[in-house]
């Protein structure tokens, strides 16, 4: 039986994280199945990427517990890493370095083989300017890079930190594009997001936009029809 017949791809209960006695993420809970676009919406400083970095285990939360592709993001964060890529908003790449240079060196870091580099082009739109410096790339082709490197060991869940932020309307929808794609194939795509636009709807969204002090997130709660 594979995995995602056995478990959601995402699990959150009671999620919690505190800095200096603020509360960033108040008490979060909610599932997300395999293969489904879950956005997370919320203000600017609303504890969005806070929320990323624990389920993505590089932040410990204060309280409550996580389970992303069926790994514990606490005591279980070595198995977790293989099973996730993810995007942050900054676009931390080698502008000396081709786009296709760029994956090459991130492959072998992951232990990938040459050949899925130029699979993950493809998948991202990338092929034709590969051999290009990324100095030269828009903001656009830049995040299709970071996805294309997000991608190269196939993970099972992808986390995607505001994916079209700052982007023209044109681009973002190809970006949204490509995200939906991912998702036929059965890939778990969450992002964060802090506007709702866009032509094509996520296909569950989650958020709080009550007004607090520390403009935490609290207890999560559906949309009917998000978009990004």
């Amino acid at each position: 039986m594979k995995w995602e017949d056995q478990m959601h791809a995402i699990e959150v209960q009671n999620l919690t994280r505190d800095y200096d006695g603020l509360r960033a993420v108040d008490g979060i809970s909610f599932e997300v199945e395999p293969g489904e676009i879950f956005g997370f919406l919320g203000p600017n400083g609303a504890g969005k990427t806070t929320t990323i970095r624990m389920l993505t285990g590089q932040l410990r939360p204060t309280s409550g517990t996580a389970r992303v592709a069926g790994c514990d993001v606490v005591t279980e964060r070595q198995a977790l890493k293989p099973q996730i890529g993810v995007v942050f908003e900054y676009q931390n790449i080698y502008e000396r370095l081709s786009a296709r240079d760029n994956l090459r060196f991130a492959a072998r870091l992951y232990g990938v083989k040459k050949g899925r580099v130029e699979e993950v082009l493809a998948q991202v739109g990338l092929a034709a300017r590969a051999r290009d410096k990324t100095r030269k790339y828009s903001n656009g082709m830049k995040q299709r890079l970071l996805i294309a490197r997000a991608l190269l060991h196939e993970p099972r869940v992808l986390f995607l930190d505001e994916p079209t932020r700052g982007l023209d309307p044109n681009v973002a929808r190809d970006i949204r594009t490509i995200v939906a794609d991912l998702a036929t194939q059965g890939v778990t795509v969450f992002l964060t997001t802090h506007y709702m636009e866009g032509s094509r709807p996520a296909q569950r969204s989650r958020g709080d936009h009550r007004s607090r002090p520390h403009r935490s997130l609290g207890h999560a709660r559906p949309a009917e029809s998000g978009t990004w």
